[in-house]
């Protein structure tokens, strides 16, 4: 793959001379200059080559896919080298230009050109005339957030979706309040509860909508596939009351995971301390178990329990486990698992999703799809949408696993084929399936290919979740949060002091929306961006 001149400037510096001022020579100037020239040219090739994506796009995504298709082009080199050389001379480091890519790299050459001694006339004309810029870039941004979310209150506004809890189906107070408190968004999780349980949630929106003369939006998830432990042996009491039954582990121990298996239990022992058989507990898709190798990780309960799968049988896996709390753990019933190493074919839209689509597309404003994977995925939600008559329902790509994260670029030109399209940066199974060091890092990526994109994006899990649920909320939470409201809508869950929650997130909103904006101090290469234009078709040479 030809990836474009390097780029190697040497600042030069006069003797005596304030050591805060560097100069640079003419061949570094002129070496700038080429080297934003060929990646404008690389930006055109890669625009040719993604043409089959921007031409089955909804008509007001086109020009935000072909700024897509120029971001990941330009994000495909270690832009760090420029950066500091376009700072010393005073000029845009190109840091901050997600929404209008080509046309601010245009705009660095004209400068750079006025810095060579060229007239204003010959520094325009060495560029390619002007495209999407940045007064249009962002107003694309507010009107497909608008259309998905509604009508910011102010500038900037940072939109607030909050979960409703099962017990909102039979209290009038908790909705009133948060439709009265200005909160966007209700969630409702279609993985709980049941279609007369999400009814009369839905009858309490619309009485407080009206009550309240505030069109709040809801959003509705689709269940996706639960990859679950199955369940355990219970416990009983000395006094004869049945308890919850748990699979004690440690490091270093060995737990089967079966393919079929009722009845999860511990490992069992010999009165003298020797093992007899191994813990074992059930998987609830047995479908998948096939599809694993050894040496792949596998993770319990929300990443709190690691392991590695170190033999694989006709009936069970055979895990070694890498990870607990240092005073062990209890692995229970119900337990979400991760396989992260693993890649995992398993339809995003069950049969159970099918069951519960249509009254999904009659009630909400939005549906949230779970475990979205690749293009397939989305193009069977498109599907099952259109044939129900609502190919307008907003549709959020939820995030949350490493394949969606790779995919992420073929998934946002997929579902723009959609009218109003928006990402949930799910940061629990996220950070479980690419590592809680990579989730930082991770997140930020996603927020920068959806302003690429134009598309609003939603930052979920655990935003003030211990103040949702204690009313105390704790340091790290509230820098949390001062994240959060740089997305176009932060997600709430449920707790009883979600009121709370509320009013602090949107303090946190009006204070920083004053000031804050998505600054990026630094591009390093996106492997995202680069498996993605060797996957483009056409010659492997022009991106």
């Amino acid at each position: 793959m030809l990836i474009g001149r390097p780029l190697y400037i040497n600042f030069t510096q006069q003797e005596g001379a304030n050591p805060d001022i560097v100069r640079m020579d003419q061949q570094d100037i002129d070496d700038l200059i080429g080297f934003l020239t060929d990646s404008l040219a690389r930006m055109e090739a890669c625009e040719r080559q993604g043409a089959v994506y921007i031409d089955q796009v909804s008509p007001h995504y086109q020009e935000s896919a072909r700024n897509l298709l120029h971001y990941l082009s330009l994000r495909t080199h270690d832009l760090r080298p420029l950066q500091e050389r376009l700072a010393s001379l005073g000029i845009s480091s190109i840091s901050h230009s997600e929404r209008y890519t080509r046309t601010n790299v245009q705009n660095v050459l004209t400068l750079l050109h006025l810095v060579n001694g060229a007239t204003m006339e010959e520094a325009k004309a060495g560029g390619l005339g002007l495209h999407l810029g940045f007064p249009r870039s962002k107003q694309r941004l507010q009107e497909h957030t608008a259309a998905l979310f509604g009508p910011e209150r102010h500038a900037g506004h940072t939109r607030i979706m909050v979960t409703l809890p099962s017990e909102a189906a039979e209290d009038d107070t908790l909705i009133h309040t948060l439709v009265e408190m200005g909160v966007e968004i209700l969630r409702i999780n279609c993985g709980h509860d049941d279609s007369t349980a999400w009814k009369k949630m839905i009858d309490r929106i619309q009485a407080a909508r009206e009550r309240c003369a505030h069109n709040v939006l809801i959003y509705m998830d689709l269940a996706g596939p639960k990859i679950r432990t199955g369940k355990v042996v219970p416990r009983w009491s000395s006094k004869g009351k049945r308890k919850d039954g748990f699979i004690p582990l440690q490091e270093g121990e060995l737990i089967q995971v079966w393919k079929q298996l009722e009845w999860g239990e511990p490992a069992i022992y010999s009165d003298e301390g020797a093992l007899v058989a191994l813990a074992r507990i059930g998987l609830s898709l047995p479908e998948l178990f096939d599809q694993v190798s050894r040496g792949d990780r596998i993770w319990f309960d929300d990443g709190k329990i690691g392991g590695v799968i170190e033999e694989i049988s006709p009936e069970w896996w055979t895990v070694r486990i890498t990870m607990t709390a240092p005073d062990g753990a209890k692995l229970r019933s119900e337990k979400g698992i991760n396989l992260p190493d693993s890649n995992l074919a398993l339809p995003s839209l069950t049969e159970e999703d099918r069951r519960t689509l249509p009254f999904i597309a009659e009630h909400a404003d939005m549906v949230g799809y779970s475990f979205v994977q690749r293009r397939e995925d989305v193009e069977a939600l498109q599907q099952a949408l259109h044939y129900l008559g609502r190919p307008d329902l907003g549709i959020i790509l939820k995030i949350e696993t490493r394949l969606a994260f790779d995919n992420l670029p073929t998934l946002l030109l997929t579902a723009m084929k959609s009218p109003k399209v928006g990402v949930m940066i799910a940061r629990g199974d996220l950070a479980v399936e690419v590592g809680w060091s990579r989730i930082a890092e991770v997140q930020e990526e996603i927020g920068w290919l959806c302003e690429a994109a134009h598309i609003p994006n939603i930052w979920a899990t655990q935003v003030l979740e211990n103040l949702a649920k204690t009313g105390l909320a704790t340091r790290a939470e509230i820098t949390d949060a001062v994240a959060a409201v740089r997305a176009e809508c932060a997600m709430l869950n449920k707790g009883p002091y979600i009121v709370k929650a509320v009013k602090t997130l949107q303090k946190i909103d009006d204070r920083m929306d004053a000031h804050q904006y998505k600054k990026k101090p630094y591009l390093r290469p996106l492997r995202v961006a680069q498996d993605f234009l060797l996957s483009l078709p056409g010659p492997s040479d022009v991106n």
